[in-house]
């Protein structure tokens, strides 16, 4: 089968959504059912495909989409672009990374969405008004005309039920996100001036749900509250958002230019350095989707504190020390990475329900059944509903 994945965007760092359509297209090939994987790129996110550590000779084929980076331009391309790429190669399915706008009747093949949150009903402040209603209008024109919904967790499924209709919602399944610990990590720092002092790690977007403003507050307490404090570093990872101004402005105000990083376009080994050698990971999120930070940090045999929201239960379990965002939440913050920082190290957490043969089996399944279900409803006297079918152990 042949499978298109239009993950153009607006970014030109990686992302968490660049890294999991290049994951996606990455294992996907490696199915033998899988023929071909066709990669649909924004024209400044070309350099992204190799930053990603995609194995050159798996020959993904890239298409670079005829759009500028403004959101009327991207959708679309996306409405009217991405059918004729799809028909030009002949695509079994076309996979969206992200919602975007469907243009359901120009297509010849079944579609399926990744949905990774519903940040625009849940925290409309990363938006703006009145950017957030045409959002949400964006978000539910996809659902309503993709045939297939990928949730990336339970948790974000049962957000769909909830904004979504039945009809909708019978439509999603839920399949993790692929998280592999890297084989290989960097030898040299991504820390700017690093000569060995102890810090804590955050990968997180500049976006209000992600609560920077508040881990920036609790690193402040926490450095003044321990002996090795003024050698103390926060390094935050992630590309500029709506907080960016926020959070520089706080960084200032606090005195701390010298002691956080605000880091971006970090390759996945120097990730994997960063969290082998960080005091602990910081998650404190409002909501999220998955957590794959939270994920990649546990495998590393990384200490993790974070907020106490569905997302991070499912994934971290009784392996996170977990902190409620009610009350004095930047104290609260802070005495969790006080005691987290002096407790033992903790051993490698396996997490075989995101490995890739797990990810890429769950897929391949749900492409198998919606062919099926578009065969089927080509025969006299068919439904014309396209459904998605799944086996259950899939879907739950």
């Amino acid at each position: 089968m042949k499978v298109l994945i239009a993950a153009a965007s607006f970014p030109s760092s990686m992302s968490g959504l660049q890294r999991h359509a290049f994951n996606t297209a990455r294992y996907l090939l490696q199915h033998p059912d899988v023929s071909e994987v066709h990669l649909v790129v924004a024209p400044w996110q070309q350099h992204l495909v190799e930053e990603s550590g995609v194995d050159p000779t798996l020959h993904i084929e890239m298409h670079v989409a005829a759009m500028d980076r403004s959101s009327l331009s991207r959708n679309f391309w996306y409405y009217r672009g991405l059918p004729k790429l799809a028909a030009q190669i002949e695509a079994d399915v076309v996979h969206f990374s992200y919602p975007m706008p469907v243009n359901a009747a120009a297509f010849r093949c079944p579609t399926v969405v990744t949905l990774h949150d519903l940040y625009p009903y849940e925290i409309p402040r990363n938006f703006g008004f009145p950017k957030v209603i045409f959002n949400r209008l964006v978000l539910q024109q996809c659902l309503r005309s993709a045939d297939a919904i990928i949730c990336i967790s339970d948790a974000t499924r049962r957000l769909l039920k909830r904004y979504a209709s039945t009809r909708v919602w019978n439509k999603s399944v839920r399949i993790y996100n692929c998280v592999e610990a890297p084989s290989q990590c960097s030898l040299d720092s991504p820390i700017p001036a690093w000569r060995g002092e102890p810090f804590v790690f955050c990968v997180a977007q500049h976006r209000r749900n992600k609560n920077i403003a508040l881990l920036i507050e609790a690193f402040y307490r926490l450095k003044h509250r321990i002996a090795a404090g003024s050698e103390l570093k926060l390094a935050i990872v992630g590309i500029g958002g709506p907080e960016s101004n926020r959070i520089r402005g706080l960084v200032s105000r606090l005195g701390l230019q010298t002691s956080v990083h605000l880091l971006q376009g970090l390759s996945e080994m120097q990730l994997q350095w960063c969290y082998a050698r960080c005091e602990a990971l910081a998650a404190p999120s409002i909501t999220e989707g998955f957590g794959a930070p939270v994920v990649e940090a546990l495998l590393a045999g990384c200490r993790v504190v974070c907020s106490d929201i569905p997302a991070f239960r499912e994934v971290g379990g009784k392996h996170c020390r977990f902190v409620a965002l009610d009350g004095n939440a930047a104290e609260s913050l802070a005495d969790a990475l006080f005691a987290t920082m002096g407790s033992p190290a903790q051993e490698p957490v396996r997490f075989p329900q995101c490995s890739a043969p797990v990810f890429t089996e769950h897929h391949v399944a749900l492409y198998r059944g919606l062919l099926a279900s578009a065969s089927d409803r080509r025969l006299p006297g068919a439904s014309p509903t396209l459904r998605a079918t799944m086996p259950e152990r899939y879907s739950r």
